[in-house]
């Protein structure tokens, strides 16, 4: 069997299984249900977002009675995002989680969400991709023609930059410092505009390169700088807060087309759930994450905020041209300001 005959074997691994005391979950799977989901992950097991996926194999197996689960296949298994993006498509397999830079390159009409400054926070994110009457025509305009459905996604948590030398409080600091960054106009635009070198870089790549100082520095979250040690050799940490990341969870329209309405629209509760939950886990890990840079030495700085706030807000309005895409960014920032009220 090929490697797209035997992806799409997938989704239907434990059909005609019976139900045997309930549903349990076993490598990533939920058993003893009818059929069971293949979801592509691009982090590994220790990630948060994998027992959160495996999670909701669990509670869509309780809202669909057993005639659904899923299992989580981690660290690109079923193939890197690009491919799992077409593989979704074909319904090669059912859902993936992908990055909100890798969505664009399936549509622009996503660049708002994803552009400096749009989100406060990760509760004002998750409202928003809560809240239909802001995304839900967006999450539905890849259907007609490549099938795909955005059900929501993970957050990624507030970006940031961390360097091998010296504590980052002004732009004149960044002056000539090469900055790993995603191939994304936006990360290019936005550490140039900063005052950084904008290097582009596979992920992979980025311990090597802040070893070798062929980088200075890069910018993530808390979370994968704690797991990918690469407090290692950039033992700066500086909050500026500039990207509220996230990635997308899209599902085969055809899947969703193929349920009953009952069991579709289960499932959508049961992410919106687990979604939701995330946030808290996230919150948690950040937490959890912050304290173990302390407790290894990292040196955590934060700006004042008139330092880079206006540069970044200014970096993600000027990537913004479209007049539908004004609308979009000015609907998640009034969102905001609901939040706040």
């Amino acid at each position: 069997m090929g490697r797209r005959g035997f992806l799409k074997s997938l989704p239907v691994l434990g059909a005609g299984t019976a139900l045997l005391g309930g549903c349990a979950s076993q490598e990533g799977a939920v058993t003893g249900v009818d059929r069971v989901l293949s979801i592509s992950l691009g982090q590994a097991e220790s990630h948060p977002s994998y027992g959160s996926l495996v999670s909701f194999g669990e509670r869509l197996a309780e809202a669909t009675d057993g005639r659904y689960g899923a299992r989580v296949y981690a660290n690109n298994s079923l193939g890197d995002q690009q491919e799992t993006v077409q593989l979704v498509s074909d319904g090669a397999i059912d859902m993936a989680v992908i990055s909100g830079t890798q969505i664009e390159n399936s549509s622009p009409r996503f660049l708002p969400m994803n552009v400096p400054g749009v989100f406060d926070d990760i509760d004002h994110q998750n409202r928003v991709m809560l809240d239909q009457s802001i995304v839900g025509e967006l999450f539905a305009s890849l259907e007609p023609q490549m099938r795909l459905t955005v059900l929501g996604g993970y957050s990624q948590g507030g970006r940031h930059l961390y360097t091998a030398q010296g504590p980052i409080e002004s732009v004149e600091d960044m002056a000539g410092l090469k900055i790993r960054v995603q191939e994304s106009e936006i990360f290019l635009r936005l550490i140039n505009d900063i005052g950084g070198v904008p290097t582009p870089m596979a992920y992979s790549e980025v311990y090597t390169g802040l070893q070798a100082g062929v980088l200075d520095g890069a910018e993530n979250n808390e979370i994968s700088y704690v797991t990918q040690r690469h407090y290692e050799v950039a033992g700066h940490f500086t909050l500026t807060n500039h990207l509220i990341g996230f990635d997308f969870l899209l599902a085969s329209t055809d899947l969703l087309e193929e349920m009953d309405e009952q069991d579709s629209e289960a499932l959508r509760e049961a992410w919106a759930e687990t979604q939701s939950e995330f946030v808290e886990i996230w919150k948690q890990e950040t937490e959890k994450a912050t304290q173990d840079m302390l407790d290894r030495g990292v040196v955590i700085t934060q700006p004042e905020p008139e330092v880079f706030a206006p540069i970044i807000e200014e970096a993600g309005l000027s990537i913004l041209e479209h007049p539908d895409d004004l609308a979009l960014y000015d609907a998640i920032r009034a969102a905001s300001e609901e939040g706040d009220a």
